[in-house]
Parts: structure tokens; sequence; C-alpha cells
């Protein structure tokens, strides 16, 4: 079954006018953003929605990741279409160097695993430096299902996403 979305002459009116001054749509409207434990709103760090909160602990679980010691690695690499390519992997534990958010402390989310555990994103200071600003998303439709970066720092993408340049 199709799904259909009507729009008013007044809505349609609004997204013309939003098209041609070339005002973007938000790609965070509707979504819960969560920023970093110990992060104040605002700061350049990552931030991740409750969406991907959910998957993350999900996959933890299901890869036998503690989210005391472990944690989610984001990080770049050169390659990919557009010059760079978006790396994401569990990881024991994080580097010397590297910057580690903790998200959803308490937080409990429907079939969480872990019962509100905290859950580690571990980035490198290189990676840091495409990534800072950034929204960890995930994405399930009938054509696709991932985490989605939501990168302000990239200018320029490729078709299927998974890679940038900035």
């Amino acid at each position: 079954m199709a799904m259909v979305t009507l729009q008013t002459a007044a809505e349609m009116e609004a997204a013309q006018k939003a098209a041609a001054s070339g005002e973007a749509r938000n790609p965070l409207a509707g979504m819960n953003v969560l920023t970093a434990q110990g992060q104040e709103p605002g700061q350049k760090g990552i931030q991740i929605t409750e969406k991907a909160l959910k998957r993350i602990r999900v996959a933890m679980a299901k890869e036998d990741v503690s989210p005391e010691q472990g944690g989610l690695r984001v990080g770049i690499q050169g390659g990919g279409c557009s010059g760079l390519s978006y790396n994401i992997r569990f990881d024991t534990q994080p580097r010397e160097r590297d910057r580690v958010y903790a998200f959803g402390q308490g937080l409990a989310t429907v079939g969480d695993p872990t019962n509100g555990a905290a859950i580690r994103i571990f980035v490198d200071p290189k990676s840091f430096i495409y990534l800072h600003g950034m929204v960890l998303d995930f994405e399930e439709t009938l054509m696709r299902q991932g985490f989605n970066f939501i990168n302000p720092n990239s200018t320029k993408s490729c078709g299927c996403g998974s890679s940038f340049t900035a």
C-alpha cells in the first residue's frame, strides 16, 4: 500500500518560497537529538539521535561488546567516490588521544538489552576535524537500513551517502 502525503495550498506555497530563496530543509526536523554527557548544548562535539542510541545498544549486545569498556568507533578515511569515507565499527576500548562521548545514561529505550547503560563513541583526533558538529542517526525504511551521518562539514557527498568532500 502506497502512502500519499497531501499538502495544503499554503504549505505548497511555503515550500516553494523556501526552495526559491535557497533555504534548505532541516535534516534534523522531528528527530530527538541527544547531546553527550558533560557537553554543553551548542558545543561542537558529536551528537546522536535516540534511534541511533537504540540501534547501537542492540548491536553492541549482539556483538558482545560491554558498554562499560567498549564503544562505537566513528571515523573517516581517505577513499570513496567523493574523497573521504565514513568508518564505523566497535572497539574494545578508547585509544590514548581519542575523544570519548557518552550518551543515554539512564535513558531506557524499547527492547534495550543494556537496561539504560551509557554507550560511548570514540573519535580519533584526525577524524574529529571532519566530524565535529555531526549527528549520527539510524534510518530504517523499506529501501534502506543503516547509520546516517548528518555532517555540517560535508560540502558534497555521493549518492550512497558513505563518502563526502569537506
